[in-house]
């Protein structure tokens, strides 16, 4: 079900009949931000951010997809509160089960009549990156001795950062937008902004700032334009896809 409204103007966008997905604004996230990026992290994260769980359970994160990770995470999610993302809808009983004709693996809620697929699940991952301005990760080790040392490293990590209180992310990029004079809006203004109009606006400002700092380079000789390899930095305006 493809969105033909800017998201500027949207405050949903419908992935299936029955179920679409929210773009809460910034004031709602800021009730609980920690558990809002914990559901928007669990829903798109790939295998490889997952490499350490999976391990645990004997599951070799290189052997299994985007959509397989969902299938093992989401029925857990849908059992917590999640109407910052799905409303009202109560996603709950959502079951993995094979589909009665292709036998392809979904996601079932008896009590909504929905079946997340592969292609609902990628429109859904898609849209939440978009909204929020992530990046997909789509790093790969090289081999068997690089994935090891990878798993290695990132339990370690894992284990540092469990000793650690949450660090508000969101909180902080309100603190620092409200605070540049490229931002024209005052914290009141900021919470009614949906999080998808103040991640665009967070993007725009950095490249508005790279552009700045790259002409005072160029007319300051410090920075010639024939040797940049990423030669974005030379406009003002952010990169759009047609």
């Amino acid at each position: 079900m493809e969105n033909r409204k800017s998201l500027l103007k949207c405050s949903s966008v419908d992935i299936l009949p029955g179920l679409s997905v929210r773009i809460p604004t910034v004031g709602e996230i800021l009730e609980d931000e920690q558990h809002y990026y914990h559901l928007i992290s669990a829903i798109t994260a790939t295998p490889y951010q997952y490499m350490v769980q999976l391990d645990d359970f004997g599951i070799d994160f290189t052997q299994i997809n985007d959509f397989q990770l969902f299938t093992m995470l989401f029925p857990a999610i849908a059992c917590e509160d999640t109407g910052i993302l799905f409303g009202d809808v109560d996603l709950s009983d959502i079951r993995k089960k094979n589909h009665p004709l292709t036998g392809a693996p979904i996601l079932q809620s008896n009590a909504n009549h929905l079946s997340i697929d592969e292609a609902a699940y990628h429109r859904l991952a898609a849209y939440i990156r978009k909204v929020n301005s992530l990046q997909k990760e789509t790093r790969k080790p090289g081999n068997e001795e690089a994935k090891k040392f990878r798993i290695n490293l990132e339990r370690k990590k894992l284990m540092r950062n469990a000793r650690k209180p949450y660090e508000p992310y969101l909180e902080k990029l309100v603190v620092a937008l409200v605070n540049r004079p490229e931002f024209k809006y005052n914290y009141e203004q900021t919470e009614q902004m949906t999080i998808y109009q103040f991640s665009q606006s967070f993007e725009q400002i950095k490249t508005s700032i790279n552009y700045d700092n790259a002409m005072i380079g160029v007319y300051a000789g410090t920075i010639d334009m024939s040797k940049l390899k990423d030669k974005s930095c030379l406009s003002w305006l952010p990169v759009t896809q047609p």
